[in-house]
C-alpha cells in the first residue's frame, strides 16, 4: 500500500508539474513585466497564466494519458493478483 501511495503522488507530480511549471514562469514574467511599466493590475496575470497552462495540457496531453494508462494498468494487475492469492 505504501508503494502504491508513492507511486500515485509520483504520477500527480508528472502530471501537475508541467502545467505548475508553466505557471510559475509566466507568472514571473507578467511579474517583472509589472515591476518594469509600473503597472499593477491584479487580473493581469490571469489571462496570460490560464493560456500558458492550456498550451502545456494541450502539448503534454499524449504524456499525460500514457503515464495515467500505465499507472491504471498496474493497479487492476495488482488488484488481479490480490484476488488471485497473489498478494501483490
Amino acid at each position: 500500500m505504501i508503494q502504491l501511495g508513492r507511486e500515485g503522488v509520483w504520477v500527480a507530480v508528472k502530471l501537475g508539474g508541467p502545467m505548475l511549471a508553466a505557471a510559475m514562469a509566466v507568472g514571473l514574467l507578467v511579474a517583472l513585466f509589472q515591476a518594469l511599466t509600473q503597472l499593477n493590475e491584479a487580473t493581469l496575470t490571469f489571462v496570460p497564466k490560464i493560456l500558458a497552462v492550456a498550451l502545456v495540457a494541450v502539448l503534454t496531453a499524449p504524456f499525460m494519458v500514457a503515464t495515467l494508462d500505465g499507472f491504471a494498468r498496474e493497479l487492476f494487475d495488482r488488484m488481479i493478483a490480490v484476488g488471485q492469492g497473489g498478494g501483490g
